[in-house]
């Protein structure tokens, strides 16, 4: 799995969640499917008078999910532009061409309120379901940075073994201290909970 591989299932997907945060901090969330992929760059399409807009143009951070068939999630979380002026039009052009029911949505010149808005730097969070154990990985795009998430294992560790009977993807390996593989693990905590010593932490980007 690679950064592009991801666009490409993001593609296939075809309608993506895209959340904002408003004006007050509460989380907005809708479905986006006029979307463009060039190379690793994310195109979308709203109007200039939809609170997605004014969000986007605000604050610019988005996060994108998609679901597919085989049980993966695809989490993009980057900051969005709004597409020049002098490119605006090529970029519509392609989107419509594209996606032919924008010409419903907004006939004739009503699709002058368009604009167009593009991702380029983004962290991608991979996460499938149907592998044993569990694949989750990680990958930026551009200057973008990829927060650690999830648990670590501390030098407070000693070696008792409680975690490694509770993990229900078997992502826990022994050693001094005991070591927990980020790629395979569920981030449910389990472990946490367990540990007698209280030698495992959560992870904060």
């Amino acid at each position: 799995m690679d950064a592009l591989t991801c666009i490409k299932k993001l593609g296939y997907v075809g309608v993506l969640d895209f959340a904002t945060v408003d004006e007050d901090g509460a989380p907005q969330v809708r479905n986006i499917s006029a979307i463009h992929y060039e190379g690793t760059d994310i195109y979308f399409l709203t109007a200039r008078g939809k609170y997605f807009a004014s969000q986007l143009r605000r604050d610019g951070r988005v996060q994108i999910l998609g679901y597919t068939r085989y049980k993966e999630t695809i989490r993009v979380s980057g900051r969005a532009e709004e597409v020049p002026e002098d490119e605006q039009l090529k970029w519509r052009n392609v989107l419509y061409e594209e996606q032919p029911y924008l010409e419903n949505v907004y006939p004739g010149e009503t699709k002058n309120i368009d604009t167009i808005f593009v991702l380029r730097e983004y962290a991608i969070e991979y996460f499938c379901l149907s592998t044993r154990p569990i694949t989750r990985e990680y990958f930026a795009v551009g200057i973008a940075r990829v927060k650690p998430k999830g648990y670590a294992v501390t030098d407070a560790c000693v070696g008792c073994g409680a975690c490694l009977a509770v993990c229900p993807q078997n992502a826990i390996g022994e050693g001094a201290p005991y070591a927990i593989d980020r790629n395979h693990c569920l981030q449910c905590g389990n472990c946490a909970e367990h540990c007698p010593v209280g030698a495992i932490r959560r992870v904060c980007g």
